[in-house]
């Protein structure tokens, strides 16, 4: 089954930095199932992210690619899994709760 990757980045992004290659092990990620993800996709085009760099500004998830996701919209991300009512999100809430607490960017990596 397709897995999608979520870490927290003990740095914030640099402007111009880019973020192309998987990596997750660097980031010490969760993941979670595909299904997961793509039955909550129309909400999570609500949360402001980047997609690869923070030059480019994009709404939700970068699905097949990487995604920045900025503290600001931790509380956005996090009510939209809290609706789910779902126990599968519940390592995800986890992150999100702590990359909000620690004020930092969550880095996504797609199927």
């Amino acid at each position: 089954m397709a897995k999608h990757e979520f870490g927290i980045m003990n740095n914030k992004p640099m402007n111009k930095e880019r973020f192309d290659e998987y990596n997750p092990n660097k980031y010490n990620c969760i993941s979670v199932d595909d299904d997961f993800i793509e039955s909550i996709s129309s909400e999570l085009q609500n949360v402001s992210c980047y997609c690869h760099t923070l030059q480019n500004k994009c709404d939700g998830l970068a699905y097949c690619g990487i995604t920045l996701i900025p503290p600001e919209s931790m509380d956005s991300l996090r009510n939209i899994l809290l609706l789910q009512n779902n126990i599968e999100y519940k390592d995800l809430i986890s992150l999100v709760n702590k990359a909000k607490e620690e004020n930092k960017y969550i880095i996504h990596f797609g199927i």
